[in-house]
């Protein structure tokens, strides 16, 4: 019978924009083999092997590497150029349907500068994950149970939207204006509001993480009733 025993390299990777270094294990792995026969043999298919699972280590790790940069790289990029579709606009009557929750989409929703003020129908429910709607106006309407995952709204007009039951995590809503929006039972967790207009906005139980609440409640434009539906302090 012939045993051998062997550790696994740690490895680092690099990317044009930062290196990532594979944390210290507090042990060699080690890797145990047994097996009866020729010798020689049995050297050879051990020393496959080793090769072998390196070769799996690495992909393992590679694939590690390339997801943990993708936020990075996704934070870096800039918009994409206004879509010149003659009915893009219409795209939020549709919306999206893949990967609602995560923001995955087979071709992004371009409603940037489009008006859907006081529409009452077309909007209501509708998935609108990881959708463009810097500098549109959706004044008025009723956008109820919507879900808006990482959609990018920043500088759009939302001024007196019910946004009741709606899902909007994740979304930029920096130098939005939402006067008077109502935000009953909808998820707020993890969007922002950095220089947003909440005068009059309605927090009734609506849904959001303790890091999250507090950046909102430094928004000095929400009024005391806000603030207190919020439970800022």
């Amino acid at each position: 019978m012939a045993t051998a025993t062997f550790s696994l390299p740690l490895y680092h990777f690099s990317s044009a924009r930062r290196r990532f270094p594979i944390p210290d294990l507090h042990s060699p792995l080690k890797i145990c083999c047994s097996g009866s026969g020729d010798g020689s043999k049995s050297r050879e298919s051990l020393l496959q092997f080793k090769k072998e699972i390196n070769y799996v280590a690495c992909g393992i790790f590679a694939a590690w590497a390339v997801t943990a940069a993708s936020p990075v790289i996704a934070a870096g990029q800039r918009l994409p150029p206004l879509s010149t579709e003659p009915n893009r606009c219409e795209k939020a009557f549709v919306g999206n349907t893949i990967g609602q929750a995560n923001g995955v989409y087979d071709k992004p929703i371009d409603l940037r500068f489009c008006d859907y003020s006081n529409d009452k129908s077309n909007l209501k429910g509708k998935s609108l994950a990881a959708a463009l709607m810097s500098d549109a106006k959706f004044d008025g309407a009723d956008m109820t149970e919507v879900v808006m995952s990482k959609a990018y709204a920043v500088g759009a007009s939302f001024k007196g939207v019910d946004f009741s039951n709606a899902v909007l995590d994740r979304v930029n809503f920096g130098k939005a204006n939402l006067k008077g929006a109502v935000f009953k039972n909808t998820v707020l967790s993890g969007s922002t509001f950095d220089e947003a207009q909440l005068e009059d906005a309605i927090f009734e139980d609506t849904i959001i993480g303790y890091i999250d609440l507090q950046k909102i409640c430094r928004n000095t434009s929400i009024n005391p009733d806000g603030r207190a539906e919020l439970g800022c302090r």
